[in-house]
């Protein structure tokens, strides 16, 4: 599930308050961002309000949304090898450690939550980068960086007022490759993402 269109896709993170607004006044990651370790990008509002704690976990605060080009998100997928290893990847268990010491971008489904953050059946994936993806990410492939810590603030007190009606979240639909190899990667034709 993700806010996207053929252009582009959006993704949320969360950092305390000098990088958000270091990166939303330059519109790219600098003062604070740290390009030698892996960060990890998540296309699902909800998934990262459940993580974040709706912005008031301490040094998340600062809930940003980057709107990235498609292609350099599609090209983070191609890349991308599973966190942990399942036996339906198709491959030996030696054959995926030696794929993952080698990949700079790491794929992960968690279970999707609800508003009040309670697990559903559904999955949301979360992507990991490092190495040149992440300096990649970092300037070249962002299109904007929004602030949205104010709109997640006044969303997370309708959910403390139990005003679900006047809930506001991006609407956001499942995510489908033309390239067929490149579903099958992901799963994205299994029922449960």
């Amino acid at each position: 599930m993700a806010q996207y269109d053929e252009g582009e896709i959006i993704v949320y993170q969360s950092y305390r308050k000098e990088i958000g607004e270091f990166a939303v006044k330059n519109q790219y990651f600098g003062a604070g961002f740290s390009l030698e370790r892996m960060t990890w990008i998540k296309p699902n509002f909800l998934w990262m309000m459940y993580r974040n704690g709706w912005g008031i976990k301490e040094d998340q605060e600062s809930v940003l949304a980057i709107h990235l080009k498609f292609e350099a998100f599609k090209k983070y997928l191609e890349n991308a090898v599973y966190s942990s290893y399942h036996i339906n990847l198709g491959i030996s268990k030696g054959e995926w450690q030696t794929e993952i010491k080698n990949s700079s971008v790491r794929l992960q489904w968690d279970p999707d939550h609800d508003p009040f953050g309670n697990k559903m059946e559904r999955k949301a994936i979360q992507i990991g980068l490092r190495n040149d993806f992440v300096k990649s990410f970092a300037k070249e492939d962002i299109i904007l960086i929004e602030d949205i810590s104010v709109f997640v603030k006044e969303q997370y007190q309708l959910i403390l007022d139990n005003n679900l009606e006047d809930l506001l979240v991006p609407e956001e639909r499942p995510l489908l490759f033309k390239d067929e190899n490149l579903n099958k990667k992901l799963k994205l034709n299994e029922t449960s993402h």
